[in-house]
């Protein structure tokens, strides 16, 4: 029997820091990213969760999970050990995503109040739950769209540090509205005029107010650069590969133009700061979360 005294207040919930989603713009790609405290729990519900037919792919980032779903609902073969838990249902509103997870046993705890408590959940409906028990949730989350804000040349060969820089200004700005996911370091090709390790930087956000969260950023941005020289780029949607990729992979193999960014802001790329450092900046969007690739230095020397 537990003690009144114990530091315990909830011994066999384990709250998530926060849950977040991301879609496109027709509501048929949805991104689902869990942060979380408990390493183990994290791993196993990767390998259980990746069995549901709605989960098209997962993986880790940092101290969080994220899955690609598919919109839907299923009814789950749940089998203990082999298929004990999983997600059971996705469905996307005008501004909310709502996520459904079942599970048996301790999975069942973990699919019920471990997320129906979590940061981010705007509320939720939870069966009770442990032992042995079949249980699950549905928990609804604001909807939001993905925001990678490129930057390069912040810095001078006296002072200052892009990457410090940009993960600042990006924890100064998130709020309710626009989430701070993830941080990358991007290495380009060396040219001859960089300050000295020529890396630009990628910072995501999940966003529903993007414009709000853009002139912050940039307002930041403008106060604490060291450089006249500063770029930066915005892409908002979900995938920037189509639009960047190719553009991405040809600054990291040599010195590229500013004649090739034209066709880039007419299909969507938003130049903020146009410095020189706005060819790196752009380079870096596509790279966000993709850390080998993205550190890979591609000089033909290495």
């Amino acid at each position: 029997m537990g003690r009144d005294d114990s530091p315990l207040k909830d011994p066999y919930v384990i709250r998530y820091p926060e849950i977040v989603v991301v879609t496109d713009t027709k509501g048929q790609r949805v991104e689902l990213v869990e942060f979380f405290e408990c390493t183990g729990g994290a791993m196993w519900v990767q390998v259980h969760y990746a069995k549901s037919p709605l989960v098209r792919s997962v993986r880790t980032v940092g101290s969080s999970t994220r899955y690609m779903l598919s919109p839907g609902k299923v009814d789950l073969e749940l089998e203990g050990s082999r298929f004990p838990a999983g997600i059971a249902g996705v469905e996307v509103g005008k501004d909310e995503v709502a996520i459904s997870y079942i599970g048996l046993g301790g999975g069942g705890v973990g699919a019920s109040g471990c997320r129906s408590l979590a940061g981010g959940v705007l509320r939720s409906r939870c069966d009770p739950s442990g032992g042995g028990k079949k249980a699950g949730a549905t928990i609804w989350l604001p909807r939001r769209e993905r925001v990678l804000i490129g930057v390069d040349d912040t810095d001078t060969p006296e002072e200052g540090a892009t990457w410090t820089l940009c993960h600042n200004i990006a924890r100064a700005v998130q709020d309710e509205d626009s989430r701070y996911l993830s941080h990358t370091i991007v290495q380009l090709f060396p040219v001859p005029y960089r300050t000295k390790n020529c890396v630009a930087v990628v910072c995501e956000f999940a966003s529903r107010d993007p414009d709000r969260l853009v002139s912050t950023f940039a307002h930041h941005l403008s106060r604490h650069t060291l450089s006249p020289e500063t770029g930066m780029a915005v892409f908002r949607g979900f995938d920037p590969a189509t639009l960047l990729g190719e553009f991405a992979w040809a600054v990291k193999r040599g010195e590229v133009s500013r004649e090739r960014l034209d066709a880039l802001k007419k299909g969507g790329l938003d130049c903020i700061m146009e410095g020189r450092g706005i060819i790196g900046a752009a380079a870096a969007i596509p790279f966000y979360t993709r850390y080998q690739e993205a550190l890979s230095l591609c000089d033909g020397w290495s």
